[in-house]
C-alpha cells in the first residue's frame, strides 16, 4: 500500500526534504528566508493550491472576489500558496479567512506577503507563513488576479498538486512528479539521522560517523 503523503509529511521536516531534493537534482525548491511562520502553529504541510495577487491602486468593482473564490474552491488537505511579490504594503490574510479554512480542512497558508489579526491567529490551530504583519487591509491595495495556475515564488515554480512542507526552518516545495520518491528517501534519511544522533551523543567522533553514514 502506498503511504499516505499527508501522514508521511507530518513526520518530516523541511531541512531533510530539502536535502533529499538537492540529491535528486531539484536544487531550487526552497522559498526565501523571508517567508517564515508567523503563528505558534509552525508546521504546515499538504497539497499546493496556488494563488497570485498583485498590487492595485484603486478598489476593484468586486473586492476580494477571486480571493474568496479560491478559498471556496480549495479542498481538504490543501495549503494555499500565494505569490504576492513580497508585498509589505498591506495584509492579505487574517482571522476570518483562517476560520473559513479550518472549517474546510485546509491545512495552512504560505504567502509572499503579510497578515494581520495576529492577536487572534496566535490562538488558532492554523499555520500562517508570510513575510510580516501590518494592520492595513488589502482592499484597494492588493487583489487576487488568478488561482489554480502555475506560479513562481523566489525562483520556485509550482502548481496545484505539488506538495509543500514548512516549519521553523522555512518552506520547501515538493514537485508532484517526484513526491513519492522524495518522501520515501526523506523518511529513510530521518531514520539515518536518528542513528547518527545516537552515535554522536555517545561520543563517536564526527568524522567517523560521517564516514560510516554519509549524513551530517
Amino acid at each position: 500500500m502506498t503511504p499516505d503523503p499527508f501522514e508521511s509529511l507530518d513526520h518530516l521536516y523541511a531541512a531533510v526534504v530539502a536535502d533529499v531534493l538537492d540529491g535528486m537534482g531539484r536544487r531550487q525548491q526552497t522559498l526565501s528566508a523571508d517567508i517564515r511562520a508567523l503563528t505558534p502553529a509552525q508546521k504546515v504541510s499538504g497539497r499546493v493550491f496556488t494563488c497570485r495577487a498583485v498590487a492595485v491602486t484603486a478598489i476593484p468593482d468586486e473586492p476580494y472576489k477571486l480571493e474568496m473564490a479560491a478559498i471556496d474552491t480549495m479542498q481538504r488537505g490543501d495549503v494555499l500558496l500565494v505569490d504576492a511579490g513580497h508585498n509589505r504594503q498591506c495584509s492579505f490574510w487574517g482571522e476570518l479567512l483562517s476560520t473559513a479554512c479550518i472549517a474546510k480542512g485546509v491545512r495552512g497558508v504560505v504567502m509572499s506577503t503579510c497578515t494581520r489579526d495576529l492577536w487572534r491567529l496566535r490562538e488558532m490551530p492554523f499555520p500562517v507563513f508570510g513575510i510580516g504583519c501590518t494592520p492595513a487591509d488589502s482592499k484597494g491595495r492588493m487583489d487576487v488576479v488568478e488561482f489554480g495556475r502555475p506560479i513562481t515564488i523566489d525562483g520556485v515554480t509550482t502548481q496545484n498538486g505539488d506538495y509543500i512542507l514548512g516549519d521553523s526552518d522555512g518552506v520547501v516545495v515538493i514537485p508532484a512528479d517526484v513526491a513519492d520518491e522524495a518522501i520515501r528517501l526523506a523518511l529513510e534519511k530521518v531514520h539515518g539521522e536518528n542513528t547518527v544522533r545516537d552515535e554522536l551523543a555517545a561520543g563517536v567522533p564526527v568524522a567517523v560517523v560521517f564516514r560510516k553514514h554519509g549524513i551530517l
